[in-house]
């Protein structure tokens, strides 16, 4: 199957399987093959960009080996369009890792979202791992990097929330975003109208808005909440940390940025300067925002029609 080189796919090639997956923009289903693709299905597609899907594509593909790698292992991207009639109905893209699933003592398979770092642990989903201080500690760093990197690639994330980002701690910790159609450009329009997620939004930004300040204020919770156990705490608010998950050092320097991410906006912590305070170090000048760079994708190659591809879906 080669379904990754960016070449659009008919629907009626796909060999459909379970929908495993259900949200207000669309649906996943399985995709039999045997590299184990799933298949995100608008609700509506006349309301699909086509044209800013093509580019999230055209982005992976011009990425080089070791960033298309990365990529691929921490996030969800849409690896080609699917069209049905010359109408685009959704894209293809990897599943998420194994390990970042566990199951119910019904057997039902769950992803293991950012929830489960959010709460104290439950009885009924008590065979989710939990995170030791230094692993929780390790995951927010990871959250801080994948976020980084996406920005430096000029890229805004836009709606981040507990059940997008993934995460695991078997063999060691690493993270994974979900919904990454919802990713775009900076200043650029969306794939589709942008999603919020109550409890998550940027009290300073305007509904539907996305900015490289807005990401910065959605990590800054991410931050807060992951390494407090508090699914509702937010910058302005007193910041309780859990137990061991930070020495002297960085619990002055993260508390020192979740002060200043509850400032204006443009005045919101850089990621750099989380990793910064999250290595230990003292934390980098504040300096004002900016917008990321634009990426690198050459829209005059979408220009004329978009291509097709045909592939092999055998189980």
């Amino acid at each position: 199957m080669n379904a990754v080189d960016g070449a659009d796919v008919p629907l009626g090639m796909l060999n459909l399987g379970d929908r495993i997956g259900d949200g207000g923009q669309g649906e996943v289903f399985e995709v039999g093959g045997p590299d184990r693709l799933l298949y995100k299905s608008y609700r509506e597609p006349h309301k699909v960009n086509g044209d800013e899907l093509a580019d999230l594509v055209a982005l992976r593909q011009q990425l080089g080996p070791a960033d298309r790698d990365r990529l691929d292992a921490e996030t969800a991207w849409p690896l080609c369009r699917v069209l049905d009639g010359g109408r685009v109905t959704g894209f293809l893209m990897h599943r998420a890792p194994d390990s970042m699933t566990w199951r119910t003592a019904r057997g039902d398979t769950r992803l293991t979202d950012l929830s489960y770092l959010l709460r104290r642990p439950k009885a009924a989903w008590q065979d989710v791992p939990q995170p030791t201080p230094a692993e929780r500690y390790a995951l927010v760093l990871a959250v801080v990097e994948l976020f980084a990197w996406l920005h430096a690639l000029g890229l805004v994330v836009g709606d981040v929330s507990q059940a997008n980002v993934l995460w695991t701690v078997r063999p060691g910790p690493a993270v994974h975003l979900l919904d990454c159609d919802g990713v775009r450009p900076a200043g650029r329009a969306p794939v589709l109208d942008q999603a919020d997620t109550p409890d998550w939004l940027d009290p300073l930004a305007a509904p539907g808005a996305v900015t490289v300040d807005s990401d910065r204020y959605k990590v800054a919770l991410v931050v807060g909440r992951v390494l407090g156990q508090d699914a509702y705490t937010a910058p302005g608010r007193t910041l309780t940390l859990l137990p061991g998950v930070l020495d002297e050092r960085r619990e002055r320097a993260v508390r020192a940025l979740w002060e200043q991410a509850a400032g204006p906006r443009g005045g919101r912590p850089h990621l750099g300067q989380w990793r910064t305070a999250l290595a230990g170090r003292e934390t980098i000048k504040l300096m004002a925002a900016e917008p990321a760079p634009k990426p690198p994708v050459d829209r005059s190659k979408f220009d004329g029609p978009r291509r097709r591809g045909r592939i092999s879906l055998r189980d």
